[in-house]
């Protein structure tokens, strides 16, 4: 038994040690649920999603708004994914207005919700 005292006391110095050096380095990863920016928002698959936003908020508050271009987006790893896409739109009138429109989708369930659509303030 005596012989393995130092070497549990080695085993364990170089864990900790270890642990520390992994706890106080900067982490290259997202948190888990984080967000992460999209970098290309002209991609069709964003532009749908964008699409389906618009479509389902103009069904809900019986509006007619036209989408303009997605000025940004980022999305999030959740049971699927959340898409948060900023939307420049053109109302009735013709103005121009920017909406914020957060979209889960699940493809694998061929499933969307819009669950969010929030007029962004300039």
């Amino acid at each position: 038994m005596r012989p393995l005292v130092p070497l549990l006391f080695l085993l364990l110095s170089a864990v900790v040690s270890t642990s520390h050096a992994l706890a106080s380095a900067p982490s290259s990863r997202k948190a888990l649920g984080g967000w992460t920016p999209i970098k290309n928002t002209d991609d069709p698959h964003v532009r749908e999603i964008a699409e389906f936003a618009i479509a389902e908020h103009n069904k809900q508050a019986n509006a007619s708004l036209a989408l303009s271009k997605v000025v940004k987006g980022e999305t999030q790893v959740v049971a699927g994914t959340n898409y948060r896409l900023v939307l420049q739109v053109k109302d009735a009138s013709g103005a121009r207005v920017k909406y914020q429109a957060v979209v889960w989708e699940k493809p694998w369930e061929n499933f969307r919700q819009l669950t969010s659509f929030k007029l962004v303030k300039s």
